[in-house]
């Protein structure tokens, strides 16, 4: 049986998902939660299951903060009425993104992609949800930027990071920096992993240039060309940072 999981705040939705996934004899729904504190709370004290189906918006925030609070190896397929959600959607192990009210050939269809991605033994390790992911998704190859009244096509290769500063997100190059009409959070999950890392909430850093790394007393990242600002790597991010050095 497949351990699964809602995490929705409207009745009417949970009792219509509920009743679609009830049609699939070889899913075990264990859990219903309507928040991001019950999510949080549920997820940290009961073992996990391999599929949640989640809400985006929910009464006490979005459904990301409880991933960025909670480390899964679940995978996630999303539901939601907010189409404007769609490239957050798709960051760490979410594989699909079913619009409301949900249909189910469209439910079916997210199933079988995720039973797609299962080895015969079960649930898959991280990295191996990492690998999938990764297969899905489309990169950033080139992103287009506004200067005045002109646009500037700037290759990926070009860019050392992207950091934000009041609200606005800019990518740097050896030129200089560019405003961009992304999120650090939507960036994230169209730029090639293997190539970028998010070593906190203002920086995502790129691997080609990486001058030097500072590790005491905490981790500190000095790139070819950067912003008149130091570079540090949280703490709780220190691990994958040192996994994904490796990895390159």
């Amino acid at each position: 049986m497949i351990r699964t999981i809602i995490i929705e705040d409207e009745k009417p939705a949970v009792r219509r998902l509920e009743k679609l996934l009830g049609l699939f004899s070889d899913l075990e729904l264990v859990a219903s939660l309507n928040s991001v504190e019950e999510a949080v709370d549920w997820l940290q004290n009961n073992e996990h299951p391999q599929l949640i189906f989640s809400d985006i918006v929910l009464g006490d925030g979005l459904s990301f903060d409880i991933f960025d609070k909670v480390s899964t190896k679940a995978f996630i397929i999303y539901t939601t009425a907010f189409d404007q959600y769609t490239l957050k959607a798709f960051k760490l192990n979410s594989i699909d993104y079913l619009l409301k009210p949900i249909e189910e050939e469209d439910l079916a269809k997210a199933i079988e992609k995720f039973k797609s991605f299962l080895p015969e033994e079960g649930l898959v390790n991280s990295q191996e949800i990492r690998q999938i992911v990764r297969k899905e998704k489309s990169t950033l190859s080139r992103i287009l930027v506004k200067i005045g009244y002109n646009l500037k096509v700037v290759s990926i290769n070009e860019i050392s990071c992207f950091y934000s500063e009041n609200k606005i997100v800019y990518l740097q190059t050896k030129e200089r920096n560019f405003p961009t009409d992304f999120t650090l959070d939507e960036l994230e999950n169209v730029l090639d992993e293997t190539k970028f890392f998010r070593v906190n909430r203002q920086f995502i850093i790129s691997s080609d240039y990486i001058k030097n790394i500072h590790t005491s007393p905490n981790y500190k990242v000095d790139l070819e060309f950067q912003p008149n600002e130091e570079i540090s790597v949280s703490r709780e991010r220190v691990k994958d940072f040192k996994d994904w050095l490796a990895g390159n």
